[in-house]
C-alpha cells in the first residue's frame, strides 16, 4: 500500500532515492532533513507499506509570499495590492524506477491537500512552485498553475475562495 509520510532520516534511504535530476536528489540527500530540522521545509515522502525504507517520492512545503502584480488581471483585481500569503512547493519528484505510474499526480495532490488542511489555521492564498525546466512547467500547468507575469517558470494555483 502506498503511503505519505513525513520524511525521517533513521528510516528512510534518502541515498538510494534517484530522480534523474542531480538538482532535486541532491536536495534529498544533502538537505532535506537540515531544513526540515530548521523549519524552512517540511518534507513528505511516499513509500510503499511493504519496503518503507524506499522512497518512491518526495516533496517539500514552506511558508511563501508572491505580489500580487504577479499574477494574472482577473486575480490581481480580487487581491490587495501587496504581497500575498502563499505556500511553496519546494520541490517535487519521482524515484526514476517508478516514472509514468501515476505517483507525480498522487504527490501532487498529496502536497495541495496538505496545503487546504493548513489553510483552514493560517490564511494563504496560492500553492506556487518555481519549475525546474519545460517538463515540470508542463506538468504544472497540466494541474491548473498558472504562469507569474515576470517569470513563467514560476507558477502558481489558487486554493480557492
Amino acid at each position: 500500500m502506498i503511503e505519505e509520510q513525513l520524511l525521517d532520516p533513521e528510516l528512510h534511504d534518502r541515498k538510494a532515492f534517484t530522480s534523474g535530476v542531480a538538482e532535486l536528489d541532491d536536495y534529498l540527500q544533502r538537505f532535506a532533513v537540515q531544513q526540515s530540522k530548521k523549519g524552512i521545509a517540511v518534507v513528505r515522502v511516499l513509500i510503499d507499506t511493504n519496503m518503507p525504507a524506499n522512497i518512491l517520492g518526495y516533496y517539500s512545503l514552506s511558508a511563501a509570499q508572491v505580489e500580487a502584480v504577479q499574477m494574472d488581471e482577473r486575480t490581481q483585481r480580487t487581491l490587495p495590492r501587496y504581497p500575498v500569503p502563499c505556500f511553496r512547493l519546494g520541490r517535487l519528484a519521482t524515484h526514476s524506477a517508478v516514472r509514468g505510474t501515476g505517483l507525480g499526480r498522487v504527490l501532487m495532490g498529496c502536497a495541495v491537500e496538505r496545503c487546504l488542511e493548513a489553510k483552514k489555521h493560517v490564511a494563504a492564498f496560492a500553492l506556487v512552485v518555481d519549475a525546474k525546466g519545460e517538463g515540470a512547467r508542463s506538468f504544472y500547468e497540466h494541474y491548473g498553475f498558472t504562469p507569474c507575469r515576470d517569470d513563467p517558470m514560476t507558477l502558481y494555483l489558487s486554493l480557492g475562495p
